[in-house]
């Protein structure tokens, strides 16, 4: 039995089989098709049937398939003989040679009778149906392949009809085309292979969409949740924030009663003092009493110390500087700059830059002294004049001259009886600077203006008559209440 073509073809390399083996799946191939096969590509599969294994799989030599494939070489081989064309009957024998101006083709024994007859004859290797391979215009054998036309040409073609044409042997172009069938078939395999890969089975379309409807139903739930848990959170801030709007509203309608009963406070004038009473206290809650007869502003008294770098030598400080006399007698103190080298001034220690400042001072029956504020920026050395324009705002006593305020010119003032403790108010933010008699709780005189940078304290006596006439800056341990008539 002669065995078929395709039984004993590779379908890898698509010719007969060398060296067949067999893998698991039944299919049979050439050794080193398939090793060559797996090796280029990401699978262990089977190039027939696809079948995929996990690991390359083993291979066994397939001997029966290999002696059939023996058998159709050796006939394919017979079947490929060129026969000498000389020779009659039944087991010609195999040419060796054809003659080109024959066109005949001759074994051994005639090529020797052509050869001594023909000599200049041209001889090649023996082919089968000569006129089938001869140029039929110059009667050449056909060797060449003519790219631009496609077509097989002689040599004498490249002279005439094919003169720069591009040519390349025949053997060399079934060469070609023998590659470009074996590049096609495995581009063809490898896309046969990508759509197998690409390829669903219905039960994975089912257990995708399974769990793609699982997801969805998760989502929806988690969703539904999450909308429940916000809807509780706004309840629950809108609870709270209603709680707290009411609160805040009860407060408001508080405060907005305290700041009526600030604001006729704030309007009243300094004009009368009352002693403090202790009773009353002011809570965290900032409750005010307020009494048909008796209107209360609160005014910060502040304990005023006396700086001894500012005192002019001819004044004397208390050990705890709240005193200050005239000496009668000059002092060697260190030339300080902030120290007022003429005039017998002493500033406060402490200054304002914002709020309202209440303190008292003790000047008995003395007749030459200035009390009040001057800007922290005043003149300290040479003479000075105390007036508002040079940035004093005070009230004074002067001997023989009665009582008079810093103003540009001084305004003087009656006053009956004459005040032996006085009262000091400053009102930055107003720029009000006001004097009171502490003891007839009467008001003695503001002054306005605008204060725009730190003020102090300031006290100036004149040379008084016994050096033991002090003036003191009362202690006030309480609230000082302001009381309208």
């Amino acid at each position: 039995m002669t065995p078929n073509k395709e039984q004993v073809h590779c379908s890898i390399c698509l010719d007969v089989f060398t060296n067949p083996v067999s893998i698991p799946c039944g299919h049979n191939f050439c050794q080193s098709c398939i090793l060559g096969y797996w090796k280029t590509s990401p699978l262990y599969q089977c190039p027939m049937c696809k079948k995929s294994f996990h690991k390359r799989p083993d291979i066994s030599v397939n001997t029966v398939l290999r002696e059939i494939a023996e058998q159709f070489k050796e006939i394919r081989s017979s079947w490929e003989e060129v026969l000498c064309d000389v020779c009659l009957g039944e087991g010609r024998p195999k040419a060796v040679k054809s003659c080109l101006v024959c066109l005949t083709t001759f074994c051994e024994e005639h090529l020797k009778a052509h050869a001594a007859r023909f000599t200049k004859h041209k001889l090649m290797e023996p082919v089968a149906n000569m006129e089938d391979r001869m140029c039929p215009k110059h009667e050449r054998l056909l060797e060449l392949f003519c790219k631009k036309d496609q077509t097989c040409v002689c040599v004498l073609c490249t002279e005439t009809d094919h003169r720069a044409h591009y040519t390349v042997p025949l053997k060399k172009t079934e060469i070609d085309v023998q590659q470009m069938i074996q590049d096609r078939v495995k581009k063809v395999e490898e896309m046969k292979h990508s759509l197998q890969l690409n390829k669903v089975s219905p039960k994975e379309k089912d257990e995708s969409v399974q769990v793609f409807t699982e997801l969805v139903r998760s989502i929806q739930r988690t969703q539904a949740e999450l909308l429940l848990a916000i809807e509780e959170k706004q309840r629950q801030m809108e609870r709270w924030a209603e709680g707290l709007i009411a609160e805040l509203e009860k407060e408001i309608l508080e405060l907005k009663r305290r700041n009526t009963d600030l604001e006729n406070v704030a309007r009243t004038d300094h004009i009368h003092f009352l002693k403090v009473r202790s009773p009353f206290n002011l809570n965290t809650d900032l409750d005010l009493e307020v009494h048909n007869s008796l209107l209360l502003v609160f005014v910060c008294a502040v304990d005023v110390t006396l700086d001894p770098d500012t005192a002019n030598p001819w004044l004397q400080l208390s050990q705890d500087r709240h005193q200050v006399r005239h000496l009668g007698a000059w002092q060697d103190l260190p030339d300080h700059p902030d120290r007022f080298d003429t005039v017998v001034i002493v500033l406060g220690r402490d200054g304002f830059t914002s709020g309202r400042h209440y303190w008292e001072v003790q000047v008995g029956d003395k007749d030459d002294w200035y009390l009040g504020v001057a800007r922290a920026s005043v003149n300290r050395k040479g003479r000075i004049a105390v007036s508002t324009t040079q940035g004093y705002w005070a009230l004074a006593m002067k001997k023989g001259q009665g009582y008079r305020v810093s103003t540009s010119p001084p305004l003087l003032l009656l006053l009956d009886p004459k005040p032996k403790r006085v009262g000091v108010y400053v009102d930055y933010e107003e720029g009000q600077v006001s004097f009171y008699d502490v003891r007839a709780r009467t008001h003695i005189y503001t002054l306005k203006d605008k204060f725009t940078e730190k003020i102090l304290p300031f006290f100036y006596l004149y040379c008084c008559d016994k050096a033991s006439d002090t003036i003191a800056i009362c202690p006030l341990n309480e609230k000082t209440l302001i009381k309208q008539n």
